[in-house]
């Protein structure tokens, strides 16, 4: 009995161990040992991306541990590499299998916050399909009007993009409010809110809402202080705004 309680509790320390800090495993299959894999964020100002944590591969393969207070977006860069891997750094186990090829199909999964970024990617990339396959399809046509001047097919194809565009834009709307709706734990879900409460057409009241339907944890996140901080606002008389006089009484 006594040797079932220690393993018991062994587990659970394990288990509490592993949520408060995170592990990223990385494959890195055809890179030279030595190559430097750099973590990096967005710097304060959001001006630029600042490296957080440097390691180097070794036989294809690479590991990063830290601790972080809250989810946020993080890339990893690797030497002689363009473009960079984007994926959401939270404790836990990810896990990051890197396209030599072709950057970015690299996979990353193993938490909760990256699975549901790569779902709705997926989802996103599907509504925008038309629109990358229309620019695919008229990529040529529309270099050789351009280079002739033939303003007539320039114009055709442009009208058609932008109803396609105005279309997909519509429609990728509504896939971020029904995923923001609906997934009150997602980091996603409060990246989605303070984007509508940035957007001058949006009622307060329908932020608000959304904002209330997310989990505490996100409450408290820095994005979702920034959209507590913007509803208020919102809410609030404009600043130096003059109070409407009362109208004169009627003369007698």
């Amino acid at each position: 009995m006594k040797k079932i309680i220690l393993f018991l509790t062994a587990t659970v320390m394990l288990t509490s161990c592993s949520k408060d800090k995170y592990t990223i495993t990385g494959t890195a299959t055809g890179f030279e040992n030595g190559k430097t894999v750099i973590l990096e964020t967005q710097d304060e100002k959001g001006m630029g991306l600042v490296a957080v944590d440097t390691v180097k591969i070794e036989n294809g393969k690479f590991e990063i541990k830290g601790k972080t207070t809250e989810p946020s977006f993080h890339t990893l860069q690797i030497e002689g590499v363009q473009g960079k891997i984007p994926f959401i750094l939270e404790n836990g186990d990810i896990t990051i299998v890197v396209n030599k090829d072709t950057i970015q199909k690299s996979k990353v999964s193993g938490t909760y916050n990256n699975d549901e970024y790569v779902k709705f990617n997926e989802e996103i990339t599907k509504v925008q399909k038309p629109l990358m396959d229309f620019q695919t399809k008229n990529m040529q046509l529309m270099q050789t009007a351009q280079q002739t001047k033939d303003t007539a097919v320039i114009n055709g194809l442009m009208k058609e993009y932008s109803k396609i565009q105005t279309e997909i834009g519509v429609t990728s709307k509504a896939k971020y409010l029904d995923y923001a709706n609906t997934h009150p734990k997602s980091f996603i879900s409060v990246l989605i809110i303070q984007g509508m409460s940035n957007d001058p057409s949006t009622e307060a009241n329908k932020v608000e809402s959304m904002y209330n339907a997310l989990d505490e944890s996100l409450k408290n996140s820095k994005p979702g202080k920034a959209v507590k901080e913007k509803i208020t606002a919102l809410k609030s008389p404009s600043v130096g705004a003059t109070p409407t006089a009362p109208a004169a009484a009627p003369a007698k």
